[in-house]
């Protein structure tokens, strides 16, 4: 007995419960002005960093700035991704554009990269000849930059951080702060003793932190891209307790994926033994699913267990002797001992 038909009306019935915990409604709103503020401080300051940096000849500054700049545009590209993250699905995008947000968390991942590579060359050419550089003035800017992004850092952290496309925002602005950090502390080294290199090594010290930050972002995006499980979610040993509850024989087809961050989709072939309750089980499943790993967005298909799969329990059959379908994609899952 196929669970087609039901399976649909509890979708729309269990959606309209489950996802009210992915509406971001007015929090939405919020995380756009404190994303504007942070834009507004960055780009203001940017334009003086420039100036400045060219009359001191420091690269840590101009490094900075470059920075800046990155920073400003993850930061439009992350109000952009919310917007088009928040149209309703239609047409062909039947889940909306919600990776949007997972686009813009790559590409600022990919720009602290490229952006830190570039950096990087530029300060070792330095350290082999370095230029002379005015300390005093790279001080006074650096301290300002750092109460800049300490500011913007804040208003940034205020909006939720839980969505990828803002934490990939987040960490071009606290890159930004560690480096004004390392000029300031750069600048006094060259005001104090005349160390010019001081400048460079900043530079390079901050590189470090912007390919950590950047590797991060396009490692946790592309898992989304690959529709890999979430980092916290072990898929064998969630198809092992599905296929442990009551009345349930199999459980295959089973696929974990994220739509985007914090939105976790699961669907599976769920074998119920004969004589259960198809719609209970599945009912039952869906509960501990959205209790036990919050996943709201399942789609499972319950029939009762055809008769070939109940010869699994004869003596010497094994799983691929009684598979139920012919294109099965990963393990099955039984409440005995098996592989995965």
């Amino acid at each position: 007995m196929s669970d087609h038909g039901h399976e649909h009306d509890a979708a729309h019935e269990h959606g309209s419960g489950g996802h009210a915990g992915h509406s971001h409604g007015v929090t939405a709103d919020a995380d756009r002005r404190w994303l504007g503020i942070a834009l507004t401080l960055i780009t203001a300051f940017m334009a003086v960093e420039v100036v400045v940096g060219i009359v001191a000849s420091s690269l840590a500054l101009i490094s900075d700035a470059a920075h800046m700049l990155t920073d400003a545009a993850s930061i439009v590209l992350a109000l952009i991704a919310m917007r088009l993250a928040a149209r309703p699905a239609r047409g062909g995008f039947t889940y909306g554009l919600k990776r949007a947000e997972i686009l813009s968390a790559q590409a600022n991942g990919l720009t602290l990269l490229l952006l830190g590579a570039w950096l990087a060359y530029e300060a070792v050419r330095r350290l082999v000849n370095p230029p002379e550089v005015e300390g005093g003035l790279m001080l006074a800017t650096a301290l300002v930059g750092i109460v800049v992004n300490v500011v913007a850092a804040w208003c940034i952290s205020k909006a939720n951080r839980t969505s990828l496309n803002v934490e990939g925002a987040y960490q071009h602005i606290l890159n930004d702060l560690f480096a004004f950090i390392g000029t300031a502390i750069a600048a006094l080294v060259v005001v104090t003793t005349g160390f010019a290199r001081a400048d460079p090594i900043a530079t390079l010290v901050v590189v470090a932190l912007m390919f950590k930050a950047g590797y991060g972002l396009i490692r946790d995006s592309g898992r989304i891209f690959l529709e890999a499980a979430p980092a916290d979610i072990d898929p064998d040993a969630l198809g092992d307790k599905l296929a442990a509850q009551p009345a349930v024989v199999e459980v295959h087809d089973l696929h974990v994926w994220q739509i985007t961050s914090g939105q976790t989709a699961l669907s599976a072939h769920v074998l119920v033994e004969p004589g259960g309750d198809c719609h209970a089980v599945r009912r039952d499943l869906e509960k501990i699913l959205q209790h036990d790993y919050g996943i709201t967005h399942t789609t499972l298909q319950a029939d009762h267990v055809p008769d070939n799969v109940l010869q699994v329990a004869f003596p010497g059959d094994t799983a691929d002797d009684t598979a139920h379908c012919d294109d099965r994609h990963g393990p099955v899952h039984r409440d005995e001992p098996h592989e995965h």
